[in-house]
């Protein structure tokens, strides 16, 4: 079985604030896996400023849609997900690229709602498998 994981998962400092959200059981899998942030992949500093999703749109707090640097990360983590026949990707939940049962609802008030992130969605429509860190 071959993997792609989350960078975050692994204890990269690349989330939002610069910190990580190890999980010491899916980073056994990191020596055989690929390790992806889609978000760093789309030129987004670390730390940046949060942002979460709107009418399908990539909005940070201060209101500016980034959703073109977002995607572009997400079209960079699928060419690699394909290129290396990857079986499973492992992904961070509620994040708004890579959450696979949830994500924030946008008014960065931390109110979660049913849905998946930018990448999580792109994965899904290539018939790829997509588990949450949660679900692992």
């Amino acid at each position: 079985m071959k993997y792609a994981i989350s960078k975050c998962l692994c204890g990269y400092n690349c989330k939002y604030n610069g910190l990580n959200n190890l999980n010491n059981k899916i980073k056994e899998l990191e020596d055989d896996s690929l390790i992806i942030c889609p978000e760093v992949l789309g030129g987004l500093p670390i730390p940046r400023i949060p942002f979460e999703i709107k009418n399908g749109r990539a909005i940070n707090k201060e209101g500016l849609d980034i959703t073109d640097k977002v995607m572009d990360g997400c079209n960079k983590a699928l060419k690699l997900i394909l290129d290396n026949n990857i079986d499973i990707v492992i992904l961070k939940e509620n994040s708004p690229t890579c959450g696979v049962n949830y994500i924030y609802d946008g008014t960065f008030t931390h109110t979660k709602i049913k849905g998946c992130g930018l990448l999580t969605k792109m994965l899904k429509d290539n018939n790829i498998k997509v588990i949450s860190d949660e679900e692992f």
